[in-house]
């Protein structure tokens, strides 16, 4: 079969937080935290999952004196997710026969 099934991407949480950072080079922590309708300690454990397993790269400034906090996918994640995608894909695609 076609493609690698990832564990990081097991959980919808971190499944959407990729699906969101493979259209939009960038995404901040309140933007996530309003479209995954998730808690900061929630939305904070799952980025942590994916920024150890180096799929997320984060990034940290101030607007102002406003802290803000950047995700963004890596090469290597994107090119993980693209992987599992296709796993899932070619799992349904099995299933249907």
């Amino acid at each position: 079969m076609k493609g690698t099934y990832d564990k990081a991407f097991e959980n919808v949480i971190r499944l959407r937080i990729m699906s969101i950072l493979m259209v939009n080079e960038q995404f901040d922590f309140n933007s996530f935290k309003e479209i995954l309708e998730v808690t900061d300690g929630n939305l904070a454990s799952h980025l942590r999952n994916l920024e150890n397993s180096a799929y997320i790269r984060v990034e940290k400034s101030f607007a102002g004196r406003k802290p803000l906090t950047n995700y963004s996918a890596t090469e290597e994640g994107k090119k993980a997710f693209q992987s599992h995608l296709e796993f899932l894909e070619n799992l349904i695609k099995e299933n249907k026969t």
